[in-house]
C-alpha cells in the first residue's frame, strides 16, 4: 500500500461525511431561498452551516487519527466552538432585527407634522 492510499474502510465513513456535510449546506441555502422573511431564514443557514461544519471536522478527526497512529481530537475544539456560537450569532441578528422593526413601527405610527397643516 502507498503512503498515500486510504483503506476502504476509512474512506467510506469519509466521504459519507463529506457527501453528508454538503447536503446539510445545500439544504441550509434552500432554506434561505425559500423563506420570505429574514427571521425563519436565519434559522435555516445556521443549522445547515453547524452540521455541515462538523460533519467536516469529524471527517478530519477521523482522516487525522487515522494518517497520525493516535487519536486527533483539536478539531472538537473547533466543533463545540462552532456548535455555540452559531446559534448565539442567529440570536444576536435577530434581537437587532426586532430592535430595527420595533423602530419603524415607532417611527410610522408617529403622525408627521405635514399631515396637521394640510
Amino acid at each position: 500500500m502507498n503512503e498515500l492510499e486510504l483503506p476502504l474502510w476509512i474512506s467510506i465513513p469519509a466521504a459519507i461525511l463529506l457527501v453528508s456535510s454538503g447536503i446539510f449546506a445545500l439544504l441550509g441555502s434552500f432554506g434561505l431561498l425559500r423563506f420570505s422573511n429574514f427571521y425563519p431564514r436565519m434559522h435555516a443557514p445556521t443549522l445547515g452551516n453547524t452540521l455541515g461544519v462538523t460533519c467536516v471536522l469529524f471527517c478530519s478527526i477521523l482522516l487525522s487519527s487515522f494518517l497520525e497512529q493516535r487519536p486527533v481530537v483539536y478539531s472538537l475544539i473547533i466543533t463545540l466552538f462552532l456548535i455555540i456560537t452559531s446559534p448565539v450569532t442567529a440570536v444576536l441578528l435577530m434581537k437587532a432585527a426586532l430592535r430595527r422593526d420595533a423602530r419603524k413601527a415607532i417611527e410610522n405610527a408617529t403622525p408627521s407634522e405635514d399631515m396637521g397643516k394640510s
